[in-house]
């Protein structure tokens, strides 16, 4: 069991720095070499887009980084510092070719540090919601946390807590797709019902089903199998599938087209961050207007 919960975690980085999170370089922040950094052990995020740390490199290179990273002694390496907050500035002030980095250092121990990372990348919703799942699961695995405790710590309710973790039982196949961003998290928990998830999921990413028409065929008997979902989803157009990837190319992320018999249709860029979709909306603004 968990003590009872500290009021303000849940509000971030200004809760455990005070003033410091937001105020100007000085007094507790100090400089430190990139070489002495490393990214901390409890970092429950294991991707980072690349053109968004290209971006942020550039803005590195004319303004220097603004917001200094969080960061605590590593206890097992003198002179080393593992990273709490900020691990996406550090690798793209690499990037910029920067020496230093402004630092405010604290103690922190490993159960803080492990729930403080989760809680700060869930407020910017930078994971996936595999990587959220699998930080509640080290909370509670590893630091003896209820789901309620623990959805008092993030800031989310029980049943998020529960659904989120639950996508961890998923088969590895259908993992793979929703870290990959071919499947969002409302088709992941669509598919937690499925007679037979692998199979709905290959359909789902091979006809760009809606989440809709995930739940829908997850809830057919098992007797229809995939074919209920084929009935959900007709052949689609290979013109169609071709603009898929030729837009996915372009935006460098998934998309899905879904056109009706009318002529008719919507096209979906899935995102996984708001990074990318910033990304997405810079590539939009540089095309040629006709």
């Amino acid at each position: 069991m968990t003590s009872e919960p500290r009021r303000g975690l849940g509000r971030g980085l200004s809760a455990l720095l005070g003033e410091e999170a937001s105020a100007p370089p000085h007094g507790g922040v100090r400089t430190m070499a990139i070489e002495h950094l490393h990214p901390g052990r409890f970092q429950p995020r294991r991707h980072f887009d690349e053109a968004a740390l290209d971006a942020l490199a550039q803005s590195i290179s004319a303004q220097g980084v603004l917001q200094p990273l969080l960061v605590r002694p590593d206890p097992s390496r003198a002179g080393e510092f593992e990273i709490l907050a900020g691990e996406r500035r550090w690798r793209a002030a690499q990037r910029a070719r920067l020496h230093e980095v402004p630092v405010i250092v604290r103690e922190v121990a490993d159960r803080d540090a492990l729930e403080f990372a989760l809680v700060e990348n869930v407020q910017r919703e930078d994971l996936s919601a595999l990587e959220e799942a699998e930080g509640y699961h080290r909370l509670i695995a590893d630091f003896a946390y209820t789901q309620e405790a623990l959805a008092q710590r993030v800031g989310k309710s029980r049943s998020h807590v529960a659904n989120t973790l639950r996508l961890l039982t998923l088969p590895d196949e259908v993992k793979t797709l929703l870290d990959e961003g071919r499947l969002t998290a409302g088709h992941a928990r669509a598919l937690l019902t499925a007679p037979d998830a692998v199979a709905l999921a290959r359909e789902a990413v091979r006809y760009g089903m809606s989440v809709r028409q995930v739940e829908n065929a997850a809830q057919s008997s098992p007797r229809a199998g995939a074919g209920a979902a084929r009935a959900a989803a007709p052949q689609r157009d290979a013109n169609v599938i071709a603009l898929e990837r030729d837009l996915a190319a372009i935006l460098g992320m998934s998309v899905a087209i879904r056109a009706t018999a009318a002529g008719r249709g919507e096209i979906a860029v899935l995102y996984r961050t708001l990074d990318q979709l910033e990304d997405v909306v810079a590539r939009l603004k540089l095309v040629p207007q006709r």
